[in-house]
């Protein structure tokens, strides 16, 4: 009986193409690995580490390979990303390395730094090839014409390279059995009509954003073969010419998803878009002209997702909740929709993501009720016009509310205070700019959420900071500025928090700085400007390692600057100016290079809204490349706010935002009490592009090594005891285009007039009396220099304009003025005397004033 089953052993081992025993790779694709390896690698490089020249060796499992179960050969090579992150330089395309792979079907090479135009040589071998992935390298040129040969390709990513010439004439017309085209990104020439592709039958997925969609004249478009189900052509029109329709789109009735965002559109609403594909589920059309109000004939069920945002829409919201009943995302901002919420949003019951900003909504003088289905999450009515309270009712809804704006809007009253309150999932509150009152809602410290934001800046809120908010361990930004706030900072801030932004500027914040942010790792920006605050700077502020903004402007800060705070290395703008600091200016601060090296700007979330309504589109056509690039392609921001500040810098007050707070350092010490003179290590903080130091009582002479300063593009000394001449290097200094050491006593001559100093004019040295040359007018006077003491009230006068309330000053104005208009009216009304001598100037001023007027005619008349 043995010699049967031996035979039957080897009959099975010659039926499974002699695998049975040495399930491995062959080795002549093993061999062919390896070259491609030699070809991906770097000489210094390590990528692909494990794949090893070894007869014992099975490529089959190595990483980024897949081979057939039963012959062992490989059918799937990926090698994407591999050297995304190593600078090795370019990779030029070599198809002929995977020509040995007879039954190849997936090819990745996404990522790779591949350059140059594609050489023919090899593709015409991959005969088998369904998926080729080329996608995020620096290919170019027009696209081989034996790329035509690739018959079985199901799925072509060509997304973001360099390819361009007209599409209609590329290789891609002739590859019938795709089903996935994807080419954002290049700079084909694509023809409005998609002619080319009326007989792909089995095509489903088009994403060709940003290319251009060329005009089509003279073309007779027949009914095209093919039905899609998603179809992304964004930023693809001329924003000089008025945008067309694709004209296939008018026989497509299978859409799942459309985005025909940014193509100067116009016209109204496209309605028949939503009704001939009655099972259409994201539309986006987002910065286009398009106007009127969006009207269908009948309702469309399955639409969840729709982005208007940034067009010309106006008219109302009455049809919104009949026309599109199961809405789950509504981005419809920045346009001209008037009206209110009407009350059937709070029937939307798969309401999530509302965003209604920038338009001219309003709501009466009524208050805010909870409008909203039981899903909403995201709410952003910010900058309309909505105005009266906001009920309790509102914030005791049962929406899980997530990120609410309210900003810029004029509501009043006050924050509801309940502790039957509870948001367990809030995580940003913004009710900026608006005209709330009453004290700060201490609830939100006892929510259990991980809040992330608050921002209540601009509004009339007053009391003092609720210790209820150092229990928001996760808070990363908090903004309470603008308000009427007194007392002190709590110092229960402290380090067992995660806050990295606070500001707290121009309220009524007053007594000594404390404890508060103690040891915080987290902070980067702390404005506390514009208060009452008092007494030294903490010597603990070393231990803020990530400080990179500190902001104390216009306080009563007094005492010199501690040593400690030349320990923070992140440090990249300072702000101490209108205090009452002295001493010396440590000389330690040359030690700080004021050079960004983490990102000061805050960006909170991102949110991939739509890839809901991806998953039917992923499961029908199964292709691994399509759910990578949608997850790339559309991860919404749900929230994304940009960190600013103001600085003085320039002589202008900016407030810097945003990438471009990154950049900036500087800074301001001027309107103190600071004495002795410049330290010439500061010279050494080349980084700097503001200095202010004026209105002190610095002496001594200008330090030369100033001109060290490359960057700096503001210097401003003016208004200290500083003598001597003024350092002739400086005139280097190219980019500086505000410079002053006026009021002094500075002597000798002025920096050669060229550069940027052939731009100032004499206010930058004026107040030197024996300065001389150019742009002065006047002569070197040979006289004995006398000292020249910048009087007290040189200071004070600059902190009393600094100080300036314009509120109060309007407040005393108007009471001052109704006292006096009061008392004249009681004195006339008492004494007749005075009456009857008050009507007789007034009666000789208005004589007066028409005999001035009769002449002034007269003369103008000859």
């Amino acid at each position: 009986m043995r010699p049967k089953w031996d035979w039957m052993v080897v009959i099975l081992v010659l039926l499974n193409g002699g695998c049975y025993c040495c399930c491995g790779c062959l080795e002549q694709e093993r061999t062919a690995l390896l070259e491609i390896k030699a070809w991906i690698n770097h000489p210094n490089g390590s990528a692909l580490e494990f794949w090893v020249k070894s007869l014992d060796a099975d490529c089959c499992e190595w990483m980024g390979v897949t081979c057939r179960t039963t012959k062992g050969q490989v059918t799937k090579i990926s090698l994407g990303d591999l050297r995304a992150y190593w600078d090795w330089g370019y990779l030029y395309m070599n198809a002929s390395l995977f020509a040995p792979f007879k039954e190849l079907k997936s090819l990745d090479l996404s990522v790779s730094n591949l350059h140059g135009s594609l050489a023919c040589e090899g593709w015409s071998e991959l005969k088998n090839l369904e998926e080729l992935d080329l996608s995020y390298n620096e290919l170019d040129g027009v696209l081989p014409p034996c790329l035509s040969n690739l018959s079985s390709l199901q799925v072509m990513d060509l997304s973001y390279n360099h390819f361009g010439g007209n599409i209609a004439s590329s290789p891609l017309v002739d590859l019938i059995s795709l089903e996935y085209l994807a080419f954002p990104g290049n700079n084909f020439q694509v023809p409005n009509s998609f002619a080319s592709f009326s007989n792909h039958s089995n095509l489903k997925f088009i994403w060709g954003d940003d290319n251009e969609v060329t005009p089509e004249s003279a073309v007779e478009m027949s009914t095209p073969k093919f039905q899609l189900k998603f179809f992304s052509m964004s930023n693809c029109s001329s924003k000089t010419r008025k945008a067309e329709y694709p004209n296939f789109l008018f026989y497509q009735n299978d859409l799942k998803f459309l985005d025909l965002s940014y193509n100067n559109f116009s016209g109204l609403f496209p309605s028949w878009l939503v009704e001939n594909n009655t099972g259409i589920q994201t539309l986006i059309m987002r910065d286009n002209s398009l106007v009127g109000t969006p009207k269908l004939h009948y309702p469309a069920h399955n639409l969840s997702s729709i982005d208007i945002a940034s067009n010309k829409l106006g008219g109302t919201l009455r049809t919104i909740c009949s026309i599109f009943p199961n809405l789950e995302h509504l981005i419809m901002p920045d346009n001209g929709v008037v009206g209110t919420i009407p009350p059937c949003f709070q029937n939307m019951s798969r309401l999530q993501y509302l965003d209604l900003s920038n338009n001219r909504l309003s709501s009466g003088k009524q208050e805010l009720l909870p409008l909203f289905g039981i899903s909403l999450w995201f709410l952003k009515l910010s900058n309309n016009s909505f105005e009266g309270k906001i009920s309790a009712e509102f914030f005791n809804s049962s929406t899980p509310l997530c990120y609410v704006y309210l900003d810029n809007n004029h509501f009043f009253g006050h924050i509801p205070d309940s502790a039957s309150i509870e948001y367990p999932l809030l995580h940003f509150f913004d009710i900026s700019n608006n005209h709330f009152s009453g004290m700060l809602p201490r609830w939100l410290g006892n929510i259990s959420s991980d809040i992330d934001a608050i921002d209540f800046s601009k509004n009339q809120f007053e009391g003092s900071i609720p210790e209820e908010f150092c229990n928001l361990l996760n808070l990363d930004y908090l903004t309470l500025s603008e308000n009427s706030l007194s007392g002190s900072i709590p110092s229960c801030f402290n380090s067992s928090q995660s806050i990295s932004h606070v500001h707290l500027h121009n309220n009524k914040l007053s007594g000594p700085w404390t404890y508060a942010f103690r040891n915080n790792s987290y902070l980067v920006t702390l404005d506390l400007r514009e208060n009452g605050l008092s007494g030294p700077i903490p010597e603990w502020i070393g231990s803020l390692p990530s400080l990179s903004i500190l902001l104390l402007k216009q306080n009563k800060f007094d005492g010199p600057l501690p040593p400690q705070l030349c320990l923070l290395k992140e440090l990249s703008i300072l702000d101490l100016s209108n205090n009452e600091f002295s001493g010396p200016l440590p000389l330690c601060l040359s030690n700080l290079n004021f050079s960004t090296i983490e990102p000061k700007s805050f960006d909170v979330f991102s949110y991939a809204v739509f890839l809901q309504s991806f998953e039917p589109i992923i499961h029908d056509i199964d292709k691994l490349p399509l759910a990578r690039l949608l997850h790339r392609k559309y991860k919404w921001p749900a929230l994304i706010v940009k960190e600013g500040i103001e600085f003085t810098t320039k002589r202008l007050f900016s407030t810097y935002k945003g990438t471009i707070l990154d950049y900036m350092s500087g800074i301001d010490l001027s309107c103190n009490k600071f004495s002795g003179e410049i330290p010439a290590g500061i010279g050494n903080i080349t980084a700097l592009r503001a200095l202010n130091l004026s209105h002190n009582k610095l002496t001594g002479t200008i330090p030369a090594t100033l001109s060290n300063l490359g960057q700096i593009e503001s210097l401003d000394l003016s208004h200290n005891n500083l003598n001597g001449g003024i350092p002739q290097q400086l005139v280097e200094l190219h980019f500086l285009s505000v410079f002053s050491v006026a009021y002094n006593n500075l002597s000798g001559k002025t920096p050669e007039w060229k550069n940027q100093f052939g731009t100032f004019d004499a206010s930058s040295y004026e107040g030197n009396p024996l300065l001389s040359g150019p742009p002065l007018t006047n002569e070197s006077i040979e006289i004995e220099p006398q000292s020249q003491p910048i009087p007290d009230g040189t200071v004070n006068e600059c902190r009393e304009d600094s100080f300036l309330d314009m509120q109060d000053f309007f407040v005393s104005f108007g009471v001052s003025y109704t006292m006096v208009v009061v008392t004249i009216a009681a004195v006339l009304y008492i004494n007749l005397y005075w009456r009857r001598l008050w009507f007789y100037f007034i009666e000789e001023l208005i004589t007066g004033c028409y005999y001035f007027v009769l002449d002034s005619f007269r003369m103008f008349s000859c």
